[in-house]
């Protein structure tokens, strides 16, 4: 039995209506539990999935740990290649995978399509580090003598991604460790696993027409228990973890314990500041972007708008006028701003939450409900709000605005400050002098300062990433490659003599 009309272009991604979750060895296989992957925009279930046991897990960990030995020793520009034709694979499947995104996570198509086009760039973006995995020449103050730092693959990195980006995240930490050397093993979301098979199988597919082991990528489908495995897995150098603060802490434990490293992406709580000299307009549709775009369900979502006093009534009145403009509905329907949350207990979550919102003094000025459909459906929402109020301290992962005045910069730099994450921040201003304030020493204590930007939109290039509960881990571009190898300071001695640093004379 095949796929309704409406999923017949699944069947161009490689998946039919049951489908092996495991990728080990070069093989698709599956002996763990079957689930099913549902639309969130009706809850209708699309497709099947044969999730990995811990056996798979074993016997993937096994090939992989081999087929690291013949990974790190191809030269760095050859694996360069190899990314470059995934980014080729992906680009002739961009539209089916990104569809396939927006089908099963609920974001807009737009955003789908966006999300593996993010792929794709960071494919091409490595193609260029490939040759640049450079070392330093370090001065020595011994004659006779070279310092050097010499960068090593880790060997195998592990990959933990959430239901928000099911492939782009991915994609930032799978593309550098490949040209690094490293092996990948990925375990998706549980709820997204039809994008994970296709994602593998479109990079399966370049490794297998190259000749090379399978195993270089191996994925799961699967609960917490392959995470857990991953987490404890001494033959994986680095866990790359993206997910909720109180997760990402557990697995940072379990890591640390077999003295792994870890790279985590966790929560964000992320304000924009809208100064008095402020472009309106232009702040008005960033704050609609960054804080209804997916849902609310990026990590990089503002969930805190902070507004200078003289511009409070004018700027509000601009917003909720829009707000009420926004069209929700199926996110593959053309004109749809904003699709369902991913999971009908994010929709349950949202209305319990809106409860404790009023129990704290919040008044809602627009939205504050779910839509009674069969899908997971809710109205995008504006709260007036205390900054002192104990919930806006949290991360509510969905379209909640909180809204509050301020008088000076340093209160609003205080308030952004005042969250336990660090993720994102943004300011909207002219004044050279503010600006610098804001990106200084003594402003915003955030991974990604932006300025006259919504808080969401990164590019690939800067490393992403936050401080405190979020994590401090970096992914994508700048340096953030150095995380996925191992660095040796290497000192050469080329003379006939023995002089020791610091000018010691032993006997």
């Amino acid at each position: 039995m095949g796929f309704p009309k409406e999923y017949q272009f699944l069947s161009e991604l490689g998946l039919g209506p049951r489908n092996p979750g495991c990728y080990a060895n070069g093989t698709w296989r599956g002996d763990g539990p079957v689930v099913g992957s549902y639309n969130p925009a009706n809850n209708h279930r699309i497709a099947e999935v044969v999730e990995a046991s811990i056996q798979d897990y074993e016997d993937g960990m096994q090939a992989c740990t081999e087929a690291a030995k013949i990974w790190m020793q191809v030269p760095a520009p050859k694996r360069g290649e190899i990314v470059r034709q995934i980014g080729d694979a992906l680009r002739t499947k961009l539209q089916q995978l990104g569809r396939l995104v927006s089908l099963e996570m609920g974001k807009i198509l737009a955003e789908g399509i966006g999300e593996v086009q993010e792929i794709i760039d960071m494919c091409d973006y490595v193609v260029g580090l490939s040759r640049q995995l450079n070392g330093s020449i370090i001065p020595s103050e011994r004659p006779n003598h070279m310092m050097m730092e010499v960068w090593n693959p880790l060997g195998i990195v592990g990959v933990i991604t959430a239901f928000n980006f099911p492939c782009a995240v991915l994609g930032w930490n799978a593309c550098v460790a490949l040209v690094c050397g490293n092996c990948v093993v990925w375990k998706g979301a549980p709820t997204t696993p039809l994008v994970t098979i296709a994602t593998t199988e479109i990079i399966a597919q370049v490794l297998e027409k190259n000749n090379l082991p399978g195993a270089i990528f191996t994925s799961f489908c699967g609960g917490s228990e392959i995470g857990e495995a991953i987490a404890r897995d001494k033959r994986i150098p680095l866990v790359s973890f993206t997910g909720s603060t109180k997760v990402g802490l557990m697995v940072q434990q379990t890591v640390n314990q077999r003295f792994g490293k870890c790279l985590l992406e966790l929560s964000g709580n992320n304000a924009i500041i809208v100064m008095d000299d402020a472009d309106i307009q232009l702040a008005v549709r960033s704050v609609l972007f960054a804080a209804v775009g997916t849902a609310g369900q990026r990590c990089t979502t503002c969930r805190r708008l902070l507004l200078h006093e003289s511009i409070y009534q004018v700027f509000l009145d601009q917003l909720t006028a829009v707000y009420k403009q926004v069209k929700i509905g199926d996110p593959l329907e053309k004109g749809t701003l904003m699709g369902p949350l991913h999971t009908a207990a994010s929709k349950q979550h949202f209305a319990s939450s809106i409860e404790v919102i009023k129990s704290q003094g919040g008044k809602i000025l627009v939205g504050g409900a779910a839509v009674n459909s069969d899908g997971n459906y809710v109205q995008p929402t504006i709260v007036e709000i205390s900054s002192s109020a104990p919930i806006v301290r949290e991360e509510l992962f969905g379209p909640v605005l909180y809204v509050m005045k301020f008088q000076t910069l340093r209160e609003a730099i205080e308030i952004n400050n005042a969250v336990p994450q660090g993720l994102s921040s943004s300011i909207f201003t002219r004044k050279p002098e503010l600006i610098f304030q804001w990106i200084g020493p003594h402003g915003s204590d955030c991974g990604i300062v932006n300025v006259n930007i919504p808080t969401n939109g990164a590019e690939i290039g800067g490393a992403f990433g936050g401080e405190k509960a979020t994590g401090g881990g970096r992914e994508a571009g700048s340096d953030s490659w150095k995380q996925y190898m191992r660095r040796s300071t290497c000192t050469i001695n080329y003379g006939k003599e023995l002089p020791l640093a610091q000018g010691i004379n032993f006997g």
